[in-house]
């Protein structure tokens, strides 16, 4: 009997529950597989606002340099905490059946949140996107576990928070959405509701993982990433892009920012090529949202 595959993983609920997930889909395949515990950077250094440490990898090297060390088999990640370059030795192995990858409001509805509502967030892309929406809101951050966001509706004040509608799925918490809002307009962080897998190149694991790969969603997440690697690592500007796989096509959703909401710019791109769809995407926009920045 062969021994099960060691996955590396953060401590939080959430990616203990995505991990479990990841568990349930390889032993359905008939791959045994068990959790190694990661701490990461981001999880030591909580206090830290999420635009301090973007772009670092702060959530998920630790969890790659157990693959790169032998200690672990695959990395599991959510996939929208993946930086937009893969670390040497390693290759995107999997990416199983994506669920929703929507933003929701816990606590009250866009509609409801009354003039100057205060809504929390800890990301620049989803305190954008409210502010371009409702520029009247008090937009203020707000980070940790899901059960600690929500614990803020009742503790600091807080009218609603933004949370990603899959962590609310993978934790049992859909029963908290007060509104999903719509991936068309309020577009979602690259990777979000999926799971990515990482493993050695050339390991022999690929082949049990690629058992567990969704071939629609692992097109989608690559669109999506060409779109971040397009921006460049540094790029702080805060954006979101959304991709569907369907019939050989990519389409791509996609949406650049100023911080404070006031300047949007969006776009689609469709491309049998996913990565030339993303990158075509996020260079357009790029264009468009200096060109609007000039002039305004």
């Amino acid at each position: 009997m062969t021994d099960p595959l060691r996955l590396a993983t953060r401590g939080s609920p959430l990616a203990l529950a995505q991990t479990a997930a990841v568990i349930v889909r390889l032993a359905d395949a008939g791959v045994a597989a068990m959790p190694i515990v990661v701490e990461t950077e981001g999880d030591r250094r909580g206090d830290v606002a999420l635009a301090e440490l973007a772009g670092r990898g702060v959530f998920t090297k630790e969890v790659q340099a157990a693959v790169l060390d032998g200690r672990a088999d695959v990395a599991v990640h959510s996939a929208k905490d993946l930086p937009a370059l893969t670390p040497d030795g390693l290759v995107l192995a999997a990416v199983p059946e994506r669920v929703d990858a929507a933003d929701a409001l816990v606590g009250a509805s866009l509609a409801i949140l009354a003039p100057g509502a205060t809504v929390a967030t800890g990301a620049p892309r989803r305190r954008a996107l409210l502010l371009a929406a409702r520029p009247d809101l008090h937009v203020v951050g707000l980070r940790g576990a899901i059960a600690t966001r929500l614990a803020a509706l009742e503790t600091k004040g807080i009218d609603a928070v933004v949370v990603a509608v899959a962590a609310l799925e993978r934790l049992g918490l859909v029963d908290r959405i007060a509104e999903r809002l719509d991936p068309a307009r309020f577009v979602p962080q690259v990777g979000q509701g999926a799971i990515a897998l990482e493993c050695a190149a050339g390991a022999a694991v690929l082949e049990q993982l690629s058992a567990i790969d969704d071939a629609a969603a692992r097109m989608a997440v690559t669109a999506e990433r060409a779109f971040l690697v397009e921006l460049g690592v540094g790029c702080d500007v805060p954006g979101g892009a959304y991709a569907s796989w369907s019939e050989g096509t990519a389409s791509v959703h996609g949406v650049l920012m100023t911080e404070d909401g006031a300047v949007v710019v969006r776009g689609r791109e469709v491309d049998a090529d996913p990565e030339r769809a993303g990158r075509a995407l996020a260079a357009r926009l790029r264009e468009a949202l200096g060109h609007e920045v000039a002039a305004r």
